[in-house]
């Protein structure tokens, strides 16, 4: 028996459609449905994806639709439609297009899927998260965004090059925003429980925190055009497994403090336990000064943004 009944994803561009397939490879719910403005784009990949079924084996069911009344009774809501800033658009301006995007989804989910958990990956994530609650208006448990486990899968990435190892034997956690004042916690990472200061040189592992906080940008670079999906994707379906099995993992994302880590009333990449119902547990770990101040940092980010979008029009 399958683990949720409905999965809904939301947008259906590279992100969407790389995380429905992977979705439906995981076979954990009965049907994963995948939404999009632009008539015919879910329907299209929907249906492609279905028919790899019975070559890899799934019995998921994938479904693509234009309306939002296809997330009714959704046990998951995975947020992934949004606008890429682009040449010219300011910071300001991101934030209210994507608000907009963001409002209408959570304004649906609110209508159609109120009992869901949802999972915000539209960027910037800690605000829009954040953003996506307050419209939606559900419990802060239930909606939480992809931060941490995406930069921890490139800073694992980069630490098992660097060392020769498996990467499945590097542990790392990744706090505060996700982007340029995001936190690599070395304290918290190792190789087998073998820390990292002891395997690395700090010039190397400063080169790598710094990859790591540059991870996106450098393969926008690469590719000329878009970004990336595969390393997100894989990070998406890795939260949304853990909600299906109700596997009580420790993950960093970002999740709404109140009270934690000195903070109140903001979302931001922090440990939690996750389970069927969310986030279960706000996990508080020693950071160093320096990690604390970085950490700082991190969180006067989001709330600068924050207030950006509150002085937006509407």
């Amino acid at each position: 028996m399958s683990a949720l009944g409905k999965v809904a994803v939301l947008g259906a561009g590279n992100i969407g459609g790389s995380l429905a397939q992977r979705l439906a490879e995981l076979d954990i719910a009965r049907e994963v449905v995948l939404l999009d403005i632009v008539d015919g784009l879910p329907q299209g990949k929907a249906l492609d994806i279905q028919e790899s079924g019975p070559i890899l084996g799934f019995s998921t069911r994938v479904t693509g639709s234009t309306s939002l009344d296809a997330l009714a009774g959704a046990d998951v809501v995975v947020e992934t439609a949004g606008l890429a800033r682009k040449p010219g658009m300011s910071r300001s301006d991101l934030l209210e297009k994507n608000a907009a995007i963001v409002r209408g989804h959570a304004e649906a989910v609110r209508a159609h899927a109120p009992n869901a958990v949802v999972v915000v990956v539209t960027n910037p994530v800690d605000v829009m998260t954040y953003y996506f609650r307050k419209v939606s208006g559900l419990p802060p448990a239930r909606v939480f965004g992809e931060s941490g486990t995406l930069d921890a899968g490139r800073f694992r990435s980069f630490v098992a090059e660097a060392l020769h190892v498996a990467p499945r034997d590097v542990t790392a956690f990744v706090l505060g925003t996700h982007g340029d004042t995001m936190v690599p916690i070395l304290s918290l990472s190792s190789v087998s429980g073998v820390p990292l200061a002891k395997l690395l040189p700090p010039d190397r592992l400063a080169a790598i925190v710094e990859r790591t906080k540059q991870g996106g940008g450098e393969i926008v670079n690469l590719l000329k055009t878009g970004s990336a999906f595969y390393a997100p994707t894989a990070s998406q379906a890795e939260l949304v497994l853990a909600i299906a099995q109700d596997a009580h993992r420790l993950l960093p994302v970002a999740a709404h403090l109140n009270g934690e880590f000195g903070e109140k009333d903001v979302y931001v990449g922090v440990p939690v336990v996750l389970g069927r119902q969310g986030v279960e547990r706000v996990v508080e770990v020693d950071l160093s000064p320096a990690e604390r101040s970085a950490f700082a940092q991190s969180v006067a980010a989001v709330r600068s943004d924050l207030e950006i979008l509150a002085k937006a029009p509407g």
